[in-house]
């Protein structure tokens, strides 16, 4: 059978496999590649009347504009603080709560608390700073509590102060996220050989000297490679938690890049800055990925490419 006809043979078997990722890869062109042609508007002083072809080519005047506006430098770090402490919260969060719940010997206890952790991924934004919003109202439970064992003698106003907003957008993430982030690392642990646990158990080792040197060095690879893709993601510290919480009052705080390219993007009709905040976002995750991939190639971990 010749070469041609081994591959027609392929082709037929795996047809329908074929036609779905076909499907995917047109998808990607039409909705994610073709789109960035929309990013000559940064470069343009874009107006909607002329269109894109029209109008009038700046250069670089719109990415010079945003960097001495001192509105996007303050904006920048604050997708950049709540985007690390999201961070570090959820990755570390989810890596515990997958290796607690793996540690749980009663399989239905353990089934019932991995379902019910799953249940906030499921639930929108708005739900979430509902709850949030009562539960540290001036008489909601936190600040019950803290006034019933006296930690507080007056109610805080949890969402007038700017030193608050940062750690409860990472509580929020935190609680929302953790048990579904958890699943790809419940899934890694899984993965292990039972025969290193039991070897670990003759040579003495106890729960934690298990998990230390079997589990955390088993799911390893799976925590740089998930370390490294979130690493391009700090920047996208959100927009829909920080657009609902936030005020007048914490605004210098709660402000990400998402928010200020609706506000002057979108809002005010400037176009071009609005786009130009967007490629620089997407620009500095690039960059991140590969410095990071960079790095972790150097030390010998498991890389995205």
């Amino acid at each position: 059978m010749t070469k041609r006809s081994l591959s027609m043979v392929d082709f037929k078997r795996q047809r329908v496999l074929i036609i779905w990722a076909a499907a995917f890869v047109i998808y990607g062109i039409i909705f994610h590649y073709i789109p960035l042609v929309g990013w000559l508007m940064a470069f343009q002083n874009y107006k909607p009347v002329t269109g894109l072809l029209h109008s009038q080519f700046i250069g670089l005047a719109k990415f010079k504009y945003l960097f001495s506006d001192i509105t996007f430098l303050r904006v920048i770090r604050n997708t950049l603080a709540m985007g690390v402490i999201n961070l570090i919260a959820t990755f570390i969060m989810a890596i515990l709560f997958a290796i607690l719940l793996n540690e749980l010997s009663f399989r239905a206890g353990k089934k019932a608390v991995q379902t019910i952790s799953y249940l906030p991924h499921f639930l929108s934004w708005i739900i979430v700073t509902g709850i949030l919003h009562d539960t540290l109202s001036g008489t909601g439970i936190v600040n019950t509590l803290l006034l019933r064992f006296g930690f507080i003698d007056q109610a805080i106003n949890f969402f007038a102060h700017e030193k608050y907003f940062w750690p409860i957008v990472a509580f929020a993430n935190v609680w929302k996220e953790t048990g579904w982030n958890a699943i790809i690392y419940l899934a890694a642990i899984t993965s292990i050989d039972p025969s290193l646990y039991e070897a670990a158990a003759i040579d003495g080792a106890g729960r934690w000297a298990k998990i230390k040197y079997v589990t955390l060095p088993g799911i390893k690879p799976t925590i740089m490679i998930l370390l490294l893709m979130n690493v391009g993601n700090v920047l996208n510290a959100g927009f829909e938690i920080q657009y609902l919480l936030g005020n007048g009052l914490v605004q210098n705080v709660s402000q990400t890049i998402d928010i200020y390219v609706l506000k002057w993007g979108i809002s005010q009709g400037d176009y071009s800055i609005g786009t130009a905040a967007g490629i620089f976002k997407s620009v500095v995750s690039i960059i991140l990925i590969v410095i990071f991939n960079n790095i972790a190639k150097k030390h010998g971990e498991e890389r995205l490419f």
